[in-house]
């Protein structure tokens, strides 16, 4: 391997961009290398968008060094983006034109000197391109995005929540695309709060808190942190009140949680011997038992708690 092809990608070292108020990213650092798919993973307000401007030449830092292939972002943002794909989270097209007549007018915008890819994308995601931009959905919209983003065979590509709007069957189509992409050593930043979709196309994942990377995780090594979680149901709230304070038991809450459970019920993991554990269940009278990994979007919350 080359030294070109070790070099990262995608590289920040001490990015700040400080609106004041706390509003803004401060000291944001991390690198991807050739071929990755790096997830950017925050709730709303967190510095996501913010990072992807600086990275796309749209913004500059306030301080530290911002680089996408070598180059500098801002100072030269018009050579990144000849090789870059873009997808912005809050799509702006325009909307007296056609899907088709937008998107040919990007292709001669990239010297695209066919639209083979183009239209294969197209046909992929089942796009009908020929309506005026503005008549279109959500979804629609977001599939022109895709299509915009990938046609030109990019060797970056820049993402910013690319399946809002998208019904199931086309994000695990996005999925796969975004796959065979990695396969063919694109190199994918890719900014969701869709946790499954992190999870089945990232290899490591940055979580930002606050403008302030909490972490950056790999996602096979953080797979294999996952706790497995017991649900019980007992006859009454003072068994499952009385479990849980059980030697080797400990109760299960996450700051995420969807749902409250049912006072007879219980949710905790096991500290202790599993088979001591199943031996109290029973003298404390459990009528139903479920077992569970712990979800990704679980593990993800002990940073945003």
């Amino acid at each position: 391997m080359s030294e070109m092809d070790r070099a990262p990608v995608i590289e920040l070292q001490e990015v700040t961009k400080d609106y004041g108020n706390g509003k803004g990213v401060f000291g944001l650092s991390f690198a991807v290398p050739k071929g990755e798919v790096f997830g950017y993973l925050g709730p709303n307000g967190a510095g996501k968008t913010t990072t992807i401007r600086q990275l796309m030449g749209f913004i500059r830092p306030s301080r530290g060094i911002c680089r996408m292939m070598g180059m500098d972002c801002f100072l030269q943002a018009q050579e990144i983006q000849k090789h870059t794909g873009y997808l912005a989270g809050e799509l702006a097209f325009p909307e007296d034109m056609t899907g088709l007549g937008f998107l040919k007018f990007m292709a001669d915008m990239k010297g695209m000197d066919s639209h083979r890819h183009m239209e294969s994308l197209m046909e992929r995601f089942g796009l009908n391109p020929h309506g005026r931009i503005k008549r279109m959905s959500k979804g629609m919209k977001q599939k022109i995005g895709i299509v915009n983003a990938f046609m030109h065979q990019p060797e970056v590509v820049i993402l910013d929540e690319p399946t809002s709007g998208l019904d199931p069957l086309m994000q695990n189509e996005f999925v796969e695309l975004v796959l065979e992409e990695k396969k063919k050593g694109t190199t994918i930043l890719m900014s969701s709060h869709i946790f499954e979709e992190v999870e089945k196309t990232c290899d490591r994942t940055a979580i930002i808190r606050s403008g302030r990377i909490a972490t950056v995780e790999d996602m096979k090594e953080l797979a294999g942190k996952r706790k497995k979680i017991y649900r019980v149901m007992l006859p009454h709230a003072a068994a499952a009140e009385k479990l849980l304070q059980e030697p080797g038991i400990q109760p299960w809450s996450h700051p995420g949680a969807k749902e409250s459970l049912p006072p007879n019920q219980a949710e905790f993991t096991v500290s202790g011997s599993l088979p001591d554990v199943l031996r109290k269940l029973a003298d404390f009278g459990v009528q139903d038992l479920e077992a569970r990994n712990q979800s990704m979007e679980e593990l993800f919350f002990q940073y945003y708690g």
